[in-house]
């Protein structure tokens, strides 16, 4: 039977009938799924008024009450993790292998919200002048809502939520169309965990749901994660609409590798943080940029691991790598193939004749992909391809290298492979990028950091989670104060008296 995914809305289910609707698919089969409803302005209007509506009750609960409905909404989370993993391989693609990594990275933050006694202290001077005392504390904005990605349907909402209720708001999550389960089955344990009815909610839709949203005055703070026309999209909007963004945008992740590297080290991390997910990450490897002498060996290196590639649907468990999210978006992504090998570069693996283990074969399949000899002047290696597509920039040196990083427009993460900790270390500091791996493909901070690039992978101040999270879903409001001391009879506060 079909599955029908509608809005979460002040505690509940929607009980409307949608105006529109969108497809469902299973990427494996190729075929539709089910369908989800797309919010119009009455949904979006009802959503923030619920999210409203809660938020003086929620601000003023005690930290310790929130404390404890954040720790049995993780315990929660982690019950029904392998059931959160299925709902997203089964719309996604991914295999249960990565959704459940991607579920497991999500609760990270949750348990960074559940210190949010430690996080919110605010600072205290006694005595700043005569029996005067200055101190600042955190409050919360108010209703803040969530603009995600269809690559990481449960993590990336939990970069944002956990930290932005901890702190006092109330939420609206949109989630992408293309995989809008999780997010429900989210909201329903969040009800389970006793959080108030309002506190989080979810709209589904498309740019009319986003638009309603930055638009909306009762809306003071917007995060979001996806590409980087978008993310400038959503900044300039909701900024200019009077609300505190942070804008998260798109990536071409280059990963250096040094004469003197581990090359079985570097390939094993090339393949992994190239078509993990397949790809479909801001976080993937997609240039790796080989220091010659190296590059032939390790092409063949990387060669040699591609092939022992299992490429199948997501439920399998002998798949290692799942199909693409959509039609549409696989024939983007192979199109990249065709156009490299005309720009000059060579296809040294072909994903298109990768085989599968079972799947329709009208499932949205491309295998790993790798182009040699790219230079910066193609498609292949401008564009934020967002597939199983790795490719490989040769250069002469290291400066030549960091010639390559400087001059690309994303500052997203990097990853340098070197035995040279003066390398590693120089690398480092010279390279204009927000996250930095060393010997390390995929430098996702930990939660008590914060995730986020540079240049157009970032637009506002404030990266996701760690304590810019908790700095961007709070306001710090300073108090300068004086109570008098009983005995002291009065205050001159040095007026004129009228005699």
């Amino acid at each position: 039977m079909s599955k029908h995914v509608t809005h979460w809305i002040n505690g509940k289910p929607f009980e409307g009938t949608a105006e529109r609707r969108g497809d469902i698919y299973d990427p494996a089969a190729g075929v539709v799924s089910g369908s989800v409803d797309f919010a119009s302005s009455t949904e979006v209007d009802a959503a923030v008024a619920a999210a409203k509506a809660a938020f003086p009750g929620w601000r003023d609960t005690s930290l310790s009450k929130r404390t404890a409905i954040l720790f049995r909404f993780r315990e929660l989370v982690h019950r029904h993790r392998d059931e959160l993993a299925r709902l997203i391989s089964a719309e996604h693609g991914k295999v249960v292998s990565d959704a459940a990594g991607e579920v497991a990275r999500g609760l990270e933050v949750v348990e960074f919200a559940c210190g949010i006694p430690h996080l919110l202290k605010g600072g205290f001077s006694e005595n700043v002048s005569s029996r005067v005392d200055a101190y600042s504390i955190l409050q919360p904005v108010g209703v803040c809502a969530g603009i995600t990605p269809f690559n990481f349907p449960a993590m990336v909402p939990m970069w944002m939520f956990p930290v932005a209720i901890a702190c006092g708001n109330t939420f609206v999550l949109k989630p992408s169309e293309k995989d809008p389960s999780a997010s429900v089955r989210i909201a329903e344990l969040w009800a389970e965990a006793g959080l108030p009815e309002g506190v989080f909610n979810v709209l589904h839709g498309d740019k009319a749901a986003v638009d309603g949203l930055l638009e909306h005055p009762d809306v003071k703070a917007v995060s979001f994660v996806g590409s980087t026309p978008i993310a400038r999209y959503i900044y300039e909007t909701a900024a200019r609409n009077g609300k505190r963004v942070q804008a998260l945008g798109g990536a071409k992740n280059h990963m250096v590798v040094l004469p003197d590297a581990d090359l079985d080290l570097a390939a094993d991390a090339a393949v992994s943080a190239g078509f993990g997910s397949a790809g479909e990450r801001c976080m993937a490897i997609s240039v790796v940029v080989a220091v010659d002498p190296v590059g032939d060996e390790l092409l063949a290196k990387i060669k040699e691991r591609v092939a022992k590639l299992r490429i199948g649907p997501g439920d399998n468990p002998e798949s290692e790598m799942g199909p693409l999210v959509t039609r549409v978006h696989r024939d983007k992504v192979a199109s990249y193939l065709d156009s490299g090998v005309a720009q000059g570069a060579t296809l040294a693996v072909d994903g298109r004749e990768t085989p599968v283990l079972g799947g329709g074969a009208d499932g949205f399949w491309l295998g790993p992909t790798v182009l040699d000899h790219v230079t910066a002047e193609m498609d292949c290696y401008k564009d934020e391809i967002f597939g199983p597509v790795l490719t490989i920039a040769r250069v002469g040196s290291y400066d030549e290298a960091m010639g390559l990083l400087s001059d690309n427009p994303y500052g997203n993460g990097t990853a340098i492979f070197t035995n040279d900790g003066g390398a590693a270390r120089r690398f480092q500091n010279e390279v204009e990028v927000g996250m930095v791996g060393i010997n390390v493909p995929i430098p996702v901070p930990m939660a008590y950091y914060s995730f986020g690039g540079w240049k157009a992978s970032l637009f506002g101040d404030s990266h996701a989670h760690g304590m810019e999270g908790v700095h961007f879903y709070t306001r710090t409001k300073a108090v300068t104060a004086r109570w008098l001391d009983p005995s002291h009879g009065g205050v001159n506060l040095g007026f004129p008296t009228n005699g």
